[in-house]
């Protein structure tokens, strides 16, 4: 089994959807994130621009054969934000096939997702998500590599701040309410468990949400609307009824002028986001 290496490339159908204002309220209260700009509708939560942006996102990961599905895993999403997530924005967003990599334990597929503004055509986030689809060692690699992110080693010595966020009992169906990710490992305890899961597991996506909370409250102010690029690696799972703890450190200024940052969270001592970088502006 293999992903088709000659679908690299392909852009599918554009969907034109809506920054939802209210959904987008509930989906801050779902990742337990109180910054006033969500609660009061001004700006979407960055990680929200996943949600009008799911169907996009779909048609290009339809090349993983469906009885690979069980096997997939969410490996890394990485965020570029060129304007704020204005509720009521209308937004183009076009999939296309990125790049392909094999390896011994399975093949990483990346999608790239662009959202335009559907009025004046103008870039609003470029997501690149990748996919990891465990046993997968057979076919070919391809495409472009998506952009870096590794941690720079030096960054360790110039720690700025630290942030918790508690993952409440019922985190998981909330998130799922809000978000639209019905993956059952999320709400169903038995069926996590039938995969070789302790149980429930917390959400990528809202583990990165939170981590999300830790950059804006700590080195931007509180305003989401500098937050610039968001990227992570997700390396272990989380549990409900367990705090992400993130910790954030200098990396320097980007060719653009951004501060750079990269960061790490961990849960109950287990290193579960690596490789965290944020882009802020000043």
């Amino acid at each position: 089994m293999a992903l088709p290496v000659e679908k690299l490339g392909t852009t599918y159908e554009p969907q034109t959807t809506e920054i939802d204002g209210a959904r987008a309220q509930q989906y801050a209260a779902a990742t337990n994130d109180d910054n006033p700009a969500y609660s009061a509708g001004k700006v979407a939560p960055p990680v929200f621009g996943v949600v009008p942006t799911w169907g996009a996102m779909g048609a290009a990961a339809a090349i993983i054969p469906g009885e690979a599905a069980m096997f997939i895993v969410h490996g890394e999403q990485d965020m570029h934000f060129h304007q704020p997530l204005v509720p009521g924005r209308s937004i183009t967003t076009t999939g296309e096939s990125y790049s392909i990599r094999v390896g011994g334990s399975g093949t990483r597929y990346t999608v790239k997702v662009v959202s335009n503004d559907t009025d004046s055509g103008e870039p609003v986030l470029t997501q690149y998500v990748t996919l990891f689809i465990r046993g997968m060692s057979d076919g070919e690699s391809g495409g472009p590599d998506k952009p870096d992110h590794e941690f720079p080693a030096e960054a360790r010595d110039h720690k700025v701040g630290d942030f918790s966020v508690h993952v409440d009992d019922d985190q998981t169906y909330r998130y799922r309410d809000a978000s639209g990710d019905m993956m059952p490992i999320h709400v169903d305890d038995d069926f996590a468990k039938s995969v070789g899961l302790p149980g429930i597991i917390a959400h990528g996506l809202c583990t990165m949400a939170m981590c999300s909370q830790a950059v804006i409250k700590t080195v931007a102010d509180g305003d989401p609307t500098r937050l610039k690029r968001l990227a992570v690696r997700f390396a272990a799972n989380v549990f409900p009824g367990n705090d992400v703890e993130t910790v954030i450190y200098d990396a320097g200024t980007s060719d653009d002028g951004n501060k750079v940052y990269a960061f790490e969270a961990t849960s109950q001592g287990d290193l579960v986001v690596k490789n965290g970088l944020a882009e802020v502006a000043g």
